[in-house]
């Protein structure tokens, strides 16, 4: 069994860097193609698949694509929870990027609405289901390889790693679209140039899966496997006594995240475009720079975890959120893109990256090896139901049915606020050191 490091030290050894690498690369990839679709849904989905919508009904009916993708994740977690806790991290891993980057590709060639009709949003469809079915399987396993690697004393900035390729996804996801509007006309991009960013995801597939076969197993996992240990059905434990408490409670600590980061990185950019009709390159270059920022104090948030628990910085960071939602919107509500840029770079740079940072650590501290993909993957995708992919919906019928005010939307993200810091103080993790 390869020991990446001893727990009395912080030295980090090739494995694990080669380990942590593998996870960055593989999660900015992947968060690439999961979002790339959610920017396309908000600028272009809704004219190109659904053209015969009222503006405001081909916009729900694109985000309701989008929140398909959120369905299916959990029966991915389940199915590639399953493999990584019985077979392996590093192969599961491989296997969820291909199928990503595949369904990626295929939407970069996809004819639309006018050309085959009805069979375009179907195709979209199917091909959002394999995202979702992939992406499943994918954070679990990213933020395993990096914390099992992990020293003892810094698997809080470990965990934190593979959150900065979410942020770094995101960025290139938009930014990608931003430079694709910049430099083609109105109607060019509409025709073709959207495809470019998606058929993008071929080579960075490629790359990622090369990176991630370079890496080791998890020595946890090893050690469970070596002993025997693996269950034979791990989601059959996940919902169990005394495992479900850790199970149901880091589902509802999961809501505010999923609220707020599908606010800020998908409802934002459609709100911002549509409602308040600002110009569409500036308001990607600000969510992106958002994102990057967010990317930079990601791992602050991991060494704060490592000194002060995850769990304590996870719930400070929630309750800002909660603080901030109704500031933030009413600096969108002037209509100014400054005031826009500095509200993201604010809520989304800042106070994500604080909780978010914390997050991969905290659900890794929650579970035993035996079973740890699988509860990993049970709490981060089950509750990206309800808390990340209906936000986008939920948003834009509450401000529909509020004559286009934004408040009653916010009492909602306050609302998942509220809950998650209350189960988030009701969890009661394993200490890093002891994982």
């Amino acid at each position: 069994m390869t020991v990446t490091a001893s727990p009395d030290t912080d030295h980090v050894t090739p494995a694990a860097r080669t380990a942590l690498w593998a996870s960055l690369v593989g999660t900015t990839i992947e968060w690439y193609d999961f979002f790339l679709y959610a920017t396309a849904a908000s600028l272009v989905f809704n004219r190109a698949f659904f053209p015969d919508q009222s503006t405001f009904v081909g916009t729900l009916l694109s985000f309701a694509t989008f929140a398909v993708g959120f369905v299916v994740r959990p029966i991915g977690g389940f199915v590639f929870g399953h493999i990584g806790d019985r077979i392996g991290r590093k192969k599961t891993l491989a296997l969820t990027m291909l199928l990503m980057g595949g369904a990626t590709a295929l939407m970069g060639v996809l004819p639309t609405a006018a050309q085959i009709g009805v069979l375009a949003p179907i195709l979209l469809l199917l091909l959002r289901i394999v995202q979702g079915f992939a992406l499943g399987g994918e954070w679990a396993g990213a933020v395993l390889l990096a914390v099992e690697h992990g020293p003892a004393r810094r698997r809080g900035l470990f965990g934190s790693i593979p959150q900065v390729g979410l942020a770094l996804g995101l960025a290139l996801g938009t930014g990608v679209f931003a430079l694709l509007q910049v430099a083609l006309p109105d109607e060019a991009f509409l025709a073709y140039g959207w495809r470019i960013a998606f058929l993008f995801s071929i080579v960075l597939v490629i790359f990622g899966v090369a990176v991630r076969l370079k890496a080791s197993e998890t020595p946890a996992f090893e050690k469970v496997r070596d002993s025997d240990e693996r269950a034979a059905v791990p989601v059959r434990e996940v919902f169990r006594p005394p495992v479900l408490r850790s199970t149901v409670l880091g589902m509802l600590s999961r809501w505010g995240e999923g609220a707020a980061f599908n606010t800020w990185g998908v409802f934002a950019i459609a709100y911002a475009t549509g409602t308040l009709k600002l110009e569409k390159v500036p308001v990607l270059i600000a969510v992106t720079a958002a994102a990057l920022l967010m990317a930079v104090l990601l791992p602050v948030s991991g060494r704060l975890a490592d000194r002060y628990g995850p769990k304590r910085i996870y719930a400070i960071g929630i309750s800002a959120y909660g603080l901030a939602v109704f500031p933030v919107f009413a600096l969108f509500g002037t209509g100014d893109i400054a005031l826009y840029a500095v509200g993201m770079l604010v809520v989304f740079g800042v106070v994500h990256a604080l909780f978010y940072g914390a997050q991969g650590s905290l659900y890794a501290s929650l579970f035993p090896a035996r079973i740890r993909y699988t509860g990993l993957s049970t709490v981060y995708q089950l509750s990206g139901v309800f808390a990340s992919g209906l936000t986008p919906l939920i948003l834009t019928a509450l401000i529909g049915a509020a004559g286009g005010s934004p408040w009653l939307a916010c009492g909602y993200l306050v609302l998942t606020a509220v809950i998650s810091v209350a189960a988030t103080l009701a969890l009661k993790p394993t200490p890093l050191q002891e994982l």
